[in-house]
């Protein structure tokens, strides 16, 4: 058996593996906030923007009809921050990865 990549999505031949990666990270974060909440998926919905159908499918994973930009703006509509920090990438890697580092 071969080792994984630490992507699955690369593992499974995705072209856009890190992006998926990333939106399912997003997503995460987002779920656990509206759980922490409690709300029904209609209030929820209004909250974030977006009609209850839509909730319904960001809380069961099923991100294609949502970007890594609205992910992160649903973020900051239930209250946090979003930072980007671009950094240097160690020397030795081919590719540096991108991070979701939740901070309370």
């Amino acid at each position: 058996m071969d080792p994984g990549t630490g992507n699955v999505f690369a593992d499974l031949g995705y072209a856009d593996a890190r992006e998926r990666s990333l939106k399912v990270e997003l997503a995460m974060e987002v779920n656990r906030l509206l759980r922490a909440r409690r709300l029904a998926q209609g209030r929820a919905g209004a909250l974030l923007g977006i009609r209850q159908p839509h909730v319904s499918d960001l809380v069961r994973y099923r991100l294609n009809r949502f970007s890594v930009e609205r992910l992160m703006e649903f973020l900051t509509r239930l209250g946090r921050e979003v930072e980007i920090r671009i950094a240097p990438r160690p020397a030795g890697r081919r590719r540096a990865p991108v991070h979701v580092r939740h901070v309370e």
